[in-house]
């Protein structure tokens, strides 16, 4: 079957033809890093290695580029309140998100790169669009000039003349059109600053990721994606910036994932209901909340909420269990009976899977077919003790191949029990510590925290309550 997918651009499924034969260049917009990853940030990341896996298991060459903001209005406004620098701040949550994403089973992106590190880029470009009369200068910031591109609009639907200024779209008098987007900051007081042809100052957001974006993978790349909230302004602006500078199309398939909510409620910081990836994997695993967000299609609405994840946490022990009864089984050099029905219903399975994924990667059908072969190997198992070995090691491949290389899922038992208990007794320690602190033993609770942390523990104090990670050399 073709793989088909749903793009944004045109609004209809379409069959996946990549711009060179045999090759993927892939862009997905990573984090901004002035805070932990939520699980709204996770569902996306899972939704694109899943989709990025799918098409390595297809035989693509994937070159997989996912970016970090380490400047922007947000990580600039949490170093005022932290008294930290840009570049602390960018590293301390840079490492946090990948360690988050490892524990999740996310690859790593074959690069990552940094805002910070492509300034030079971006006011090369930026000079571009001046030259070309689709941006223009006011007080040394920089805009871009809506009116002047026609296909404005075109990803979103957004209609130039019904645009106004609103959510993440800059109020600014001395603009042209309010739907007009500054690609390049004057400086202001105690904010970084770099040297460009328009004075001291700092890029836009939405001109980092043409730049990063094109850099890695050329003028023209196959696929673009990130969260459905993302599509206007972010993902709009990419276009005509790009398209006016290249005068090529930017990408040929923009691909959205649904928002994430929790408990039926839009996740928010004033609703109290916002959830790091960090902590979700404490409370639930990093395996069950992978599962959990590999099991919804990356285009339907996803609830997250405690009775779904602990229903996927036994959804995903039925595999295991499965895989575990087939491995005990004895092996034998002739076929058993039984054993021709097993693998034609293995490879059945895994047509249904390989259909499903085609079918603009519907994770929900695939794993629906995964446990079709999860019940045939209950069967097997059931009434067996002996299997064909060579049966057997087809049938665990296929599994492995569908859960492992696919979905992200590891196939062996994790040791939920002793992680547990290691965070349990961090968190006791911590809160006895907090007790001292309530009662000004500060000499008490500074020392707790020096031998966390020369026990390789990074304590970090917050409003509501103190966290811990292990400490991780820098990669």
């Amino acid at each position: 079957m073709t793989l088909k997918v749903f793009n944004t651009l045109t609004k209809r499924k379409e069959e996946f033809v990549p711009l060179e034969k045999g090759k993927v260049r892939m862009y997905v917009c990573g984090p901004t890093v002035y805070d932990n990853i939520h699980i709204g940030n996770a569902r996306s990341f899972v939704a694109f290695d899943v989709i990025r896996r799918y098409l390595e298991y297809k035989g693509y060459d994937v070159t997989y580029v996912s970016n970090i903001t380490d400047v922007d209005d947000r990580t600039i406004g949490r170093t005022k309140k932290t008294k930290t620098s840009l570049q602390e701040l960018g590293e301390k949550y840079s490492d946090s998100y990948f360690e988050d994403i490892a524990k999740l089973g996310i690859r790593r992106p074959d690069i990552s790169p940094r805002a910070t590190q492509h300034i030079s880029e971006i006011i090369s470009l930026i000079q571009t669009l001046v030259e070309k009369g689709y941006a223009y200068v006011v007080d040394g910031d920089v805009y871009y000039d809506v009116s002047k591109f026609e296909d404005y609009g075109k990803l979103s639907g957004n209609k130039k003349e019904a645009l106004e200024a609103g959510a993440r779209i800059e109020v600014d008098p001395r603009k042209k059109n309010p739907a007009d987007f500054a690609l390049w900051k004057s400086k202001k007081p105690k904010e970084p600053a770099w040297m460009s042809p328009w004075g001291e100052g700092r890029p836009g957001w939405h001109i980092e990721c043409s730049v990063m974006s094109m850099k890695y993978l050329g003028e023209t790349f196959d696929i673009h994606g990130g969260g459905k909230d993302l599509i206007f302004p972010h993902h709009e602006n990419e276009i005509a910036q790009s398209e006016v500078a290249t005068k090529k199309p930017f990408v040929k398939y923009w691909l959205h994932n649904e928002w994430l909510i929790v408990e039926g409620r839009k996740m928010s910081k004033s609703l109290g209901n916002f959830i790091t990836a960090h902590d979700a994997i404490g409370k639930y695993g990093p395996q069950t909340v992978r599962f959990f967000l590999a099991s919804v299609h990356y285009r339907a609405p996803m609830d997250f909420n405690d009775a779904d994840v602990k229903q996927a946490k036994r959804n995903l022990e039925k595999i295991l269990n499965a895989v575990e009864s087939l491995s005990k089984l004895r092996e034998t050099e002739h076929e058993k009976v039984g054993d021709d029905q097993l693998l034609q219903e293995a490879e059945k399975a895994k047509q249904k899977f390989e259909e499903a994924m085609d079918d603009d990667f519907n994770t929900a059908l695939a794993v629906s077919a995964l446990f079709d072969l999860v019940k045939e190997i209950n069967k097997y198992t059931e009434t067996k003790t002996e299997i064909e070995a060579k049966t057997k090691r087809k049938v665990m491949e296929i599994v492995r191949r569908l859960a492992e290389d696919v979905l992200g899922v590891t196939l062996e038992r994790p040791e939920p029990e002793r992680e547990k208990l290691v965070d349990d007794l961090v968190r006791l320690i911590l809160e006895l510590r907090q007790q001292m602190r309530e009662r000004n033993d500060w000499k008490t609770a500074d020392e707790i925290r020096k031998k966390l942390q020369t026990l390789g523990l990074a304590i970090e104090d917050t409003p509501k309550e103190a966290t811990w990670k292990i400490k991780r050399e820098r990669i």
